[in-house]
């Protein structure tokens, strides 16, 4: 039975009736089910997912949403090879124990051939292993985690976002080079995701890095910031690097502005959505927010004539109406699905797991029409992340406007 079934913008999650999974995970590898993912068989190609569509990082549930619409269209154009995509996506809201179950459910029952874009760093880690064990595909995870990056110990995970400590070092380096004063506050989450990014700001800051005078981190059991932020603006910080998930993002900005707090913020990528977090927060609030870009801002004026923004809104209104085209979370997923759909092209009729990630290790100058001027996509059988340029964007009160030049990990 599909999690995944045709509606009006083509997902519908049924997760709760799913029957428990009895397969028994130390099975030798050669099984019939295995061979069955590896196969195409029925003329499919089972892709599975899971995703916060409930829990404290639900509006990320956008990014399953747009992929399930993307690969409707491509089923609906002919498939990929002559092969249609079976997406099966579900929700582990954002908890690593549910994301396991709902992997293990992915691969044993439903005989997925990989795990596309399972989002957030703690589910990742969660299953991480399972999967290199059983040599599926953890492919394009939604974290910029520095472990997604380790060919050598885990071979079949690669990452998609930029790494987190490429992000940091950048935040770093441009507070370094142009606010001589700084004196820096730091909110991250508790766990790799926050500490990477940590890591990174301290390694752009260099010999500055002293300048981090307070830090504060949050659960994401947490039901509000509120006391660390009031705890960071008594450290007398004038420069605030806010590394958090879109609701913690909005709480932030909203209660540094309310209780008075002026920094020069910096707001980690995975929270640059204006729809789901500055609009929360509002956007008088958010004015001069400076984060990093590295795809196109929908809501960005000067792309409103560009033939690949208008082709990415003519999409969403024919398969998915309900979503916002201002979220920028819904460009991150198409373009996701896009490279998805570039590698699986790639892979030919050798529909086998290894060739997957064979594959996707050979990207070379992919460029999906929505990321910014300048960037590609490559990738290697040394190098997993797809990603390693990043621009500064400042918000305006509408918009992310582009300032500086490229920030590259090469």
């Amino acid at each position: 039975m599909r999690r995944f079934l045709s509606s009006c913008f083509g997902i519908v999650l049924v997760a709760a009736a799913l029957p428990a999974c009895k397969h028994d995970p130390g099975e030798e590898k050669g099984t019939q089910a295995e061979k069955t993912a590896q196969s195409g068989a029925g003329g499919e190609i089972t892709i599975g997912q899971t995703m916060p569509y409930s829990g404290p990082a639900s509006a990320y549930g956008t990014i399953g949403r747009v992929e399930a619409a993307y690969f409707k269209k491509i089923n609906e154009s002919g498939g990929i090879n002559g092969h249609k995509v079976n997406f099966i996506t579900l929700d582990d809201a954002y908890s690593p124990p549910k994301a396991v179950e709902q992997v293990r459910k992915l691969v044993e029952q439903d005989q997925a051939l990989m795990i596309f874009q399972p989002l957030g760093t703690a589910p990742n880690a969660a299953i991480q292993d399972y999967l290199n064990t059983k040599k599926v595909p953890q492919l394009f995870t939604a974290s910029g985690a520095s472990r997604w990056g380790d060919p050598a110990h885990h071979p079949w995970t690669m990452a998609f976002n930029p790494s987190y400590r490429l992000e940091g070092a950048t935040y770093g380096k441009h507070i370094a080079a142009t606010k001589a004063d700084a004196k820096i506050a730091v909110l991250y989450q508790n766990d790799d995701y926050g500490k990477d990014y940590l890591g990174g700001l301290k390694e752009g800051l260099g010999d500055k890095a002293k300048s981090v005078v307070a830090e504060a981190t949050y659960e994401v059991s947490d039901p509000t910031i509120d006391s660390q932020i009031a705890t960071l603006k008594a450290s007398g910080a004038n420069t605030f690097v806010n590394i958090t998930t879109p609701k913690f993002a909005a709480q932030a900005i909203r209660k540094a502005y309310d209780i008075g707090w002026r920094p020069v913020q910096y707001l980690n990528n995975v929270s640059w959505s204006i729809a789901s977090v500055l609009t929360p927060a509002g956007l008088d609030k958010s004015v001069g927010l400076i984060t990093v870009g590295y795809y196109k801002d929908p809501t960005d004026p000067q792309w409103d004539a560009d033939p690949a923004m208008q082709a990415f809104k003519a999409f969403m209104k024919q398969y998915y109406p309900e979503g916002s085209t201002t979220d920028a979370n819904n460009v991150y997923g198409y373009i996701a699905a896009q490279t998805l759909v570039q590698v699986l092209t790639q892979c030919g009729s050798d529909l086998t797991r290894e060739n997957v990630m064979k594959q996707a290790a050979s990207l070379v100058d992919f460029t999906p029409n929505l990321l910014l001027p300048g960037i590609r996509i490559n990738t290697s059988s040394t190098d997993f992340y797809p990603i390693e340029d990043l621009r500064l964007v400042r918000f305006d009160g509408k918009t992310w406007v582009p300032f500086g030049e490229l920030y590259s990990s090469k």
